[in-house]
Order: C-alpha cells, then sequence, then structure tokens
C-alpha cells in the first residue's frame, strides 16, 4: 500500500487549466483516468488526509503509485481525451458501463448494390443504416414482415442471392410478393435502392408520408373500378399501421430523442435508455455496472454519454438528450455532442409534461432492472469483496489478492501433456489473459520428458517458471521496478521498441498476481514455490486447492487450511480451480483430437487432401498402402513418380499404429478396411 505523499507533485507543479490526468500503480499500469477544468484544484483534492477521502477514493491514492497529466486547450477536448484513455487503458478504478448482453439491430446495407434488410448484433459497419436496438430479435422481424409487404426489399443472404441469380429462379419471397427479386432483374438496381430509402424513411419515423401516399392510390385505383389493386393497397395501409402499433407513440409532437435514467445504491448503479423517433420508442437498453470510484449521479450520467455516443456519429446522436441531472460540465458536454452529430443537440433535464412523465417510466424501468440484477448476480461487489478478504485472511496475507492465477496440469495417461493459466481480478475471470502451454520438458533439458509418465509436480514447476521468466524478461525489457527514470535509456542504450515502452498497457505476462493458486495438494504447491524461489521472487504468495476434501494447502506446512464450507473465500477458490481445470482439458482434448487425425501422409510435401483421398480409396487403408511399390503408387490417376517415393519414405519413416481391439470380444481388427488420410 503506497503513500499518497511519497508520490505527491509539488506545490505550483501542477498547471491551473483544463486537461486529463492518470494515476498510474506501481507496475506503471494505468488504474484511474479523469479529466477536470482545473488540473491543480481537482488533483489537490486527491491528497488529503486518507480519513477525509471516500473509501473508494483511498483505496484508488493508495494503490496508484505515481500520477501525470496532459493539459489541453478546452474542456471538450478533455472530454474527448478522457474517454479515449478510458478505452485504451481499461483503468480498473474508473465506472465503465457494459452492456449485460449484445442487442440486436434492424439493419439496411445501403453499402450494396441491392440492400438488403436484416438483424444484425455487435459493432456497426459503415455504410449501414441502423435502427434499434431492440430487446428481442423476433419483435424485429415481425415488423419486417408487416413491412416487406409494402417495401419488398431483399432479405437473403449473398448465397442464396448468388444461387438465385444462377439459376434464374426467385426464392419464395419473391413468389409471394415480399420480395421483389432483384436477383432474376425483376426491378432495377436504382429501383431497389429507392424501395429501400423508402424502408428506412418509415422506420425512421417518417411515417405519414407513406400512408397518404397509398392512400391516395387506393382512392385513384377504385375510382378506375380497379377494384383489386384496390383491395391491395388498403392491405398494404393495415400492414403498415399494425407495424406501426408494435411500438407506441409516447411525446405526441414526433420528438427524436434519447432519455436516460439512473438507478442506483451505494455499491452498483443502472442505467436504462429509451430511444424515441418519430415520437415512438423504437429500441430500450440498459447497462449496470460496479461504483469502483466515488462518483455522483451527474458523474454517472457523464460516463454514460461517453459510453453510449463515444463512437457514434451523424444521427445516430439524437437531436436532443433527457437526463435525470445535468452533467458538471454541461456545455462541454453538450458541445461534444454537438460535434458529433453536425448539429446542436440539446442537453437537459425534462421538467414537465409528456417527456417528464417518460423520464419516470424509464426511472421505473431503471429501478427494476438494478433489483433484478441484485437478485440473479451471485458475484456482486460485496460478496466479491468478502471473499478476497477471507481468502487474505486465512493465508494471512498483507491485503486482499486482488489478481489471482491458477494453473492447472492435464494429459491423458501422460500423453499430450499441457498446462493451462487462468486469471481473475477483483474476483472476476479476465478472459483475455487466460494462457495455455504445452508441457515439453525440464527447463535446461534437451530431453523431453512428457511420455515418462503422470509427473504433474514436474509439469506444474515448468509452467510456473515459464510464466514467471517471461514476467521476468517483460519487466525487465520495459524498465518496471527501478528501471531508468523518464526519458533516460536502459543499460547499454538498448532503447524499447515501439510499442513496448511505458504506455500503461497490460502486456502478456507482465502484470505479476498477488497469489497462485496451483490445482492440487503439497507437492504440487511445493513446486510451485521452488519455481518462484529459483527466479528469486518472493511477493507473490501461494497455495494449492486439493479436489478430495477441498483443502487449501500452503507451502511448508504440515497441516491444510480448513474453510468453512459456507465461506465465499472457498466458493471464489473453488471456482477460479474449477475455471483452471476446464481451460486446461479442453486444450489437452483439441490436442487430442488434432493428434488422432493425422496420417502418416500429412508429411508428404505437396500432397492435398484430394490425392491423399485418391490413393486410400485406391489401395483400401494405409495399411496396404505402406505394402505398395513406387510404380504401383504411380499407377494411381495424378501420382508422379517423384511423389510416389516420397509417399513411400514418408510411410516407412512412421511407425505403425497400435492395431484396433474389438472392445467386446478382445480381438485384434486388421487394417484392411477405410484408412484416415
Amino acid at each position: 500500500m503506497a503513500d499518497p505523499s511519497s508520490y505527491r507533485p509539488k506545490p505550483g507543479q501542477i498547471p491551473d487549466s483544463p486537461g486529463v490526468y492518470k494515476f498510474r500503480d506501481e507496475h506503471r499500469r494505468v488504474i484511474y483516468v479523469g479529466k477536470a477544468k482545473s488540473l491543480r484544484q481537482r488533483l489537490a483534492n486527491y491528497f488529503q488526509p486518507l480519513v477525509n477521502l471516500h473509501p473508494r477514493t483511498a483505496t484508488m491514492v493508495t494503490t496508484a503509485a505515481s500520477v501525470e497529466w496532459t493539459v489541453v486547450s478546452t474542456e471538450v477536448e478533455a472530454l474527448q481525451l478522457e474517454y479515449s484513455w478510458i478505452k485504451e487503458y481499461d483503468p480498473r478504478f474508473n465506472v465503465k458501463y457494459r452492456d449485460d448482453k449484445s442487442y440486436p439491430y434492424l439493419a439496411v446495407t445501403m453499402n450494396e448494390e441491392f440492400p438488403r434488410v436484416q438483424v444484425l448484433r455487435g459493432h456497426k459497419k459503415k455504410g449501414v443504416r441502423y435502427f434499434g436496438p431492440y430487446a428481442h430479435a423476433w419483435a424485429i422481424r415481425e415488423t419486417v414482415d408487416l413491412m416487406l409487404r409494402v417495401f419488398p426489399v431483399r432479405t437473403c443472404s449473398a448465397g442464396v442471392f448468388r444461387n438465385a441469380a444462377a439459376a434464374g429462379r426467385p426464392c419464395l419471397l419473391g413468389y409471394i410478393g415480399k420480395c421483389s427479386a432483384p436477383c432474376v432483374g425483376r426491378i432495377a438496381p436504382e429501383e431497389h435502392r429507392e424501395l429501400a430509402e423508402e424502408f428506412c424513411d418509415f422506420m425512421a419515423g417518417r411515417t405519414g408520408t407513406h400512408l397518404r401516399r397509398l392512400e391516395k392510390q387506393m382512392m385513384i385505383a377504385a375510382e378506375d373500378m380497379e377494384y383489386e389493386k384496390a383491395a391491395r393497397l388498403r392491405d398494404d395501409m393495415d400492414a403498415l399501421r399494425r407495424a406501426m402499433e408494435k411500438s407506441a407513440v409516447v411525446l405526441g409532437d414526433a420528438t427524436d430523442a434519447d432519455l436516460i435514467a439512473l438507478a442506483e445504491d451505494e455499491l452498483e448503479a443502472a442505467v436504462q435508455i429509451f430511444h424515441v423517433r418519430g415520437g415512438r420508442v423504437r429500441g430500450q437498453r440498459g447497462w449496470v455496472t460496479d461504483k469502483v470510484e466515488a462518483v455522483s449521479t451527474a458523474g454517472l450520467v457523464e460516463h454514460a454519454l461517453q459510453q453510449l455516443y463515444g463512437e457514434e456519429d451523424g444521427d445516430a446522436v439524437p437531436k436532443e438528450v433527457l437526463v435525470p441531472a445535468l452533467p458538471e460540465d454541461a456545455g462541454a458536454v453538450s458541445a461534444w455532442l454537438s460535434e458529433r452529430r453536425g448539429s446542436l443537440v440539446s442537453l437537459r433535464v425534462p421538467q414537465r409534461g409528456d417527456k417528464k412523465d417518460l423520464m419516470e417510466t424509464v426511472a421505473r424501468n431503471a429501478q427494476q432492472a438494478l433489483v433484478l440484477h441484485k437478485t440473479k448476480r451471485a458475484s456482486d461487489l460485496t460478496t466479491r469483496s468478502r471473499a478476497l478478504e477471507e481468502i487474505a485472511e486465512a493465508l494471512d496475507l498483507d491485503s486482499a489478492p486482488l489478481r489471482i492465477e491458477c494453473f492447472d496440469i492435464s494429459h491423458l495417461q501422460g500423453d499430450d501433456v499441457v498446462a493451462s493459466m487462468v486469471v481473475f481480478e477483483d474476483g472476476l475471470p479476465r478472459k483475455s489473459e487466460y494462457r495455455r502451454f504445452q508441457i515439453k520438458g525440464r527447463a535446461g533439458d534437451t530431453q523431453l520428458w512428457h511420455g515418462e509418465g503422470q509427473d504433474d509436480v514436474r509439469s506444474m514447476h515448468e509452467v510456473v517458471s515459464r510464466r514467471f521468466r517471461r514476467y521476468l524478461a517483460e519487466k525487465d525489457r520495459t524498465g518496471e521496478w527501478g528501471g531508468p527514470a523518464d526519458g533516460e535509456a536502459p543499460s547499454g542504450g538498448e532503447v524499447p521498441a515501439e510499442g513496448s515502452g511505458d504506455d500503461g498497457r497490460p502486456k502478456r505476462f507482465a502484470y505479476p498476481p498477488q497469489l497462485v493458486v496451483v490445482d492440487g495438494g503439497q507437492p504440487q504447491v511445493a513446486a510451485a514455490r521452488r519455481a518462484l524461489d529459483e527466479l528469486g521472487i518472493d511477493d507473490v504468495a501461494v497455495c494449492g486447492l486439493a479436489k478430495r476434501l477441498e483443502e487449501v494447502w500452503l507451502p511448508g506446512e504440515d497441516d491444510p487450511v480448513v474453510l468453512p464450507r459456507s465461506s465465499e473465500g472457498l466458493y471464489l477458490l473453488q471456482r477460479v480451480r474449477d475455471t483452471a481445470h476446464d481451460f486446461a482439458i479442453r486444450y489437452q482434448r483439441s490436442k487430442r483430437t488434432k493428434r488422432i487425425r493425422t496420417s502418416p501422409l500429412d508429411a508428404v510435401p505437396g500432397l492435398g487432401e484430394t490425392r491423399k483421398q485418391t490413393l486410400i480409396k485406391h489401395f483400401g487403408s494405409v495399411k496396404r498402402l505402406r505394402q505398395a511399390t513406387i510404380e504401383q503408387i504411380c499407377e494411381v490417376p495424378g501420382m508422379g513418380r517423384k511423389t510416389a517415393e516420397a509417399v513411400v519414405t514418408a510411410l516407412a519413416e512412421a511407425s505403425p499404429t497400435a492395431p484396433a481391439v474389438n472392445t467386446a470380444t478382445g480381438e485384434i481388427m486388421e487394417d484392411d478396411g477405410g484408412g484416415t488420410a
């Protein structure tokens, strides 16, 4: 735990101007990013006596080991830079809203020659118009099915489109009138694009124009006594009205706005957004976040706006954004939103009327989402904190292990020995830092030993050694922990390569854990501890969790630590151990499957799958192919003498596989059937 006074800037060193600041921990990783109108005033707040700080702020400043800042010209620039750094560095102490799922959008691919209507999730693509998000994909499909009657836009995939064009026949939708069949030339590209534009206009809320046009056409058809056409137009109008009814009118003035509401308690906050277009609710989404920093409602609103519109532009940013509380720098945030939209954006708190009533509805949705999240989430912040504290107390650690790494060994009777490393930070899995290892041999030995038997202990020693050797190498390369001062070259004059220096991003194996957990008992724990001692690492704790009685073993102890069965700390250790076990098994199975599917013919250069299958089909099995002469192989269509010689050589060098055994009778089965190529 660092003393904030040890890295506090000197008086007068901090400029009194707008800017963005970063707190880094002792490993130079960025843990918090903030912005301020006045850097001097804001940073001074962090260096008060700890008793005057909010507990979360106190935790952050004691975890940090340094602070740095960047001066900008305006508050808008500070807002943009803060968002960019939060996205780049993913600081642990910043509020980050995360979708609890990937919401579906209705997308129209205007970047294609024949635009396609489809349901899409994930990142937005350039040249595609999006409508939504929607709570359920089926809701989109129901709406599209109604609208295709009036706007028969293509909905098929590229493969179906090409096949229909090659066959000269449209798909079923083309026959029933729900596709204009551009694949067979029933409609010109320009006319189809116009249809897609009308579809987008209707979805964007400009519905009255299309309904009036259809009504006029229906009246003309009736006057001309074209009653079938008039009936069809009447049905088209009914279909559009049913599509409109799926999103009720909530604002009578055809408003385009996003309404954002919050529900929060001491530990967490839920945000709900209603997307209103043309006075109708076109989409809804929500997030829940841990309040890892001391932040007010206004601050939460600002973070939500950054997350929601940080990568949007144009019409994706509405003309009006309604919030429960204005951010501290409301003018700067409004200017930033206007810049992203390309025109003025109004950011305000609704005070009366329909908009205030709708905001109350959004707030009720946020409150319900928070309650539901609390009841469903087993690993909430309080539980995780209690689990980490129990582990620290049981293992006699100086502080809670914020980063835990767990190692497990997996093999099948001594073959295909692999290891896994999983990472949990703040009690949650960090899947991007999971690693897999192929166990090859003892450090310093050239002889492979993975076939010598089920030696989990030596495998554990090897994998822990390899992981922390990489850590030490990364530490030396980047100059962490006592490296050269800023601006100086490392010893020997070597300058770190671009992208590998002091940029605050987490590197592979560069960030050490506070606790290493191994799947096993005393022997595995002793092997892991010995590996760390050999590398001179004495500030990383080690423990093992044995499956039989779920006992926690410590290095050098004859008796295990027994945690209560109801302990949150034991539950977290079990979850970490089981995750590492599953990850290792999946890797081991994939290697075994790959090995089983290999063939001696794989080693023949230039021999592809087609000629492999031809050889097997011609001779009947690999065994009979192995008995064939070069001349006999040359008789196979497509096989030259050089390739035939390579096949004979590869089969001669490869040892025959063990004979197959019928498990029911014990009979040895001859390999004279079809082999595996």
